[in-house]
């Protein structure tokens, strides 16, 4: 059992922000209260990287032999590590903005468990966009597959801690209400010291990213009044895309 010392209640956000952005065989039981929630929040880009990382250990094995068997099953091993939620999260938001419904019905087409033919449509252009990406990215995608997730997940934190929740009770509220601002100002500098110490250029996939969370922001408080947690979900998929997409160009261009 954990004790109640500071370095303990900082492993117990560890362990939440695994279990809530991973399926990693993490199998230790943690409240899951506002102070352990909160405290998870300055590991959301780190665990973001160590997925990444994990990813791309299958690509660096396999590519030597099939470029195409090496790309799909790191796709594949990306979404088995996050259990498809952010996906879900993508498809739900595609449904229900792309419904041109009101606020109300909106958020209900959200909340439906079924999947529609926007939610189908987002999740094959998104899957197919990131396979094309990740094959032609070469010896380079470790690095650019890993800081992508970790550049989403910040992107995501941005957004928890400055934007407001449009739907009460879900678990995007619950982390938004942790009032988890310091640590995730904290997470932010670290990062961005980890990213400018791997190289500065790497900034711009960064900024990037972060413009596309905000457009993907901006469009949601018109649709909705304020973010969910399925829209959290899209913007953590769409950021690692457009971050992946912006690696791809600087490699090539800078």
């Amino acid at each position: 059992m954990l004790r109640d010392t500071g370095e303990d209640k900082m492993i117990r956000g560890l362990i939440i922000a695994l279990q809530f952005l991973s399926r990693l065989p993490v199998n230790i039981a943690v409240d899951f209260n506002k102070a352990n929630i909160r405290k998870s929040t300055f590991y959301f880009p780190f665990v973001g990287l160590l997925l990444g990382l994990i990813a791309s250990l299958v690509y660096y094995l396999l590519n030597p032999f099939n470029n195409q068997i090496a790309s799909f099953l790191t796709l594949l091993i990306t979404i088995v590590l996050t259990g498809g939620l952010h996906l879900d999260g993508l498809s739900d938001t595609a449904d229900g903005f792309f419904s041109n419904k009101d606020r109300e019905t909106t958020l209900e087409i959200m909340k439906d468990s079924r999947i529609g033919a926007f939610g189908v449509i987002s999740l094959i252009l998104l899957i197919f966009f990131k396979y094309i990406l990740i094959s032609n990215l070469g010896y380079k995608l470790p690095v650019a597959l890993a800081l992508s997730m970790g550049n989403s997940r910040l992107i995501v934190l941005i957004q928890i801690a400055s934007k407001r929740i449009a739907r009460p009770g879900g678990l995007g509220d619950m982390v938004h209400k942790s009032k988890p601002q310091k640590y995730i100002l904290s997470s932010i500098g670290l990062y961005l010291l980890v990213v400018i110490y791997m190289d500065i250029k790497f900034l711009i996939p960064l900024i990037i990213s972060l413009i596309g969370g905000e457009m993907i922001s901006a469009y949601s408080y018109k649709k909705i009044g304020g973010l969910t947690g399925d829209v959290y979900g899209a913007i953590i998929e769409l950021s690692e895309l457009v971050s992946l997409l912006s690696y791809w160009g600087v490699f090539i261009w800078i």
